[in-house]
């Protein structure tokens, strides 16, 4: 399953993403992290001491591996980051993503890819949404299975939608606070969300008592699914100081196995997915795409191209 964690920046969606991979990979699971926030903190929250090599960086490189044998992609040059798979197109497993070249693996045994920071050429005449484009290509492009775990950090607040990412996942957890602007992210990524068929659920994050609970209930409604109580063990992780998942406060654990069972509980469902890449690659080509590359990009989708497990 993949699952997304957004929320309003500083509401402690990297946290929650970090707790949540080392919660299920503790379990047996198979799990590859992928930091696509543009902070770039979540090697450091997964107790790495240094940030996996940026796919942003290899972008060519990511796209000629994808692109493989097929003949409406003749070059790298042309496949942008909605480029969709087709017919000779290299479809990724589960496996293929966790051995990535670019990724590290970190003390508990999960797998973490990065989109990378800005780089020094960038400042000044470039968008973040170009290095995500690399998660984007590389989801598009993956068949993963049951009881396989792709976990996303995405960037903070609405600058989700400024792609098609947002809609490349299972389900998609928000992380809020129980304060006016946590709740003010909710409604927007809902009501956004909501025109995509995208799942989302809430988590509530560094609440205090009964009254924060209250707070998200009145605002977020049925869409609360759990949260997370104010924890020292956790503070005590982002100050760099020793934790394992064995020191969170038995309530914290609890929510964390309530993420998990709704994430598999969650339908995979493949028509959507390849029907959106259609739709977004369709998009940006008349945006921006066509101009770039001076073709029609829409030649690049495969109509008969079947997405789902039946393809490889």
């Amino acid at each position: 399953m993949r699952v997304a964690f957004v929320g309003k920046g500083g509401s402690g969606k990297t946290t929650m993403s970090a707790l949540f991979a080392r919660h299920v990979a503790a379990q047996g699971a198979p799990v590859v992290a992928i930091d696509a926030d543009i902070n770039q903190h979540l090697a450091l929250v997964l107790g790495l001491d240094r940030r996996p090599e940026p796919l942003g960086a290899h972008l060519t490189e990511i796209k000629d591996r994808l692109r493989g044998t097929n003949p409406r992609i003749p070059s790298a040059d042309v496949m942008v980051k909605t480029t969709p798979p087709g017919r000779g197109s290299t479809l990724l497993s589960f496996d293929d993503l966790a051995t990535d070249p670019y990724g590290l693996t970190t003390p508990e045994g999960l797998r973490l890819l990065a989109t990378g920071p800005f780089s020094e050429d960038d400042l000044g005449v470039a968008c973040y949404h170009s290095k995500v484009g690399a998660v984007e290509l590389l989801l598009n492009h993956l068949i993963d299975g049951p009881g396989e775990y792709v976990v996303v950090d995405m960037t903070a607040g609405a600058d989700s939608f400024a792609s098609g990412l947002f809609t490349r996942f299972d389900l998609t957890f928000l992380v809020a606070e129980p304060t006016r602007q946590g709740v003010g992210v909710y409604r927007q990524y809902r009501d956004y969300a909501a025109q995509y068929d995208v799942a989302l659920s809430v988590v509530g994050n560094k609440v205090h008592g009964e009254s924060d609970v209250a707070f998200l209930r009145e605002h977020v409604g049925d869409d609360l699914l759990t949260w997370m109580e104010h924890s020292a063990a956790v503070r005590a992780m982002e100050q760099g100081r020793h934790f394992t998942l064995d020191d969170l406060e038995p309530a914290n654990a609890d929510a964390l196995a309530v993420l998990r069972k709704t994430l598999d509980e969650q339908d995979k469902d493949w028509a959507r997915f390849g029907r959106q890449t259609v739709e977004f690659h369709l998009r940006n080509a008349k945006a921006w795409g066509n101009e770039r590359t001076g073709l029609d990009l829409a030649e690049q989708i495969d109509p008969g191209f079947v997405y789902g497990p039946a393809t490889t």
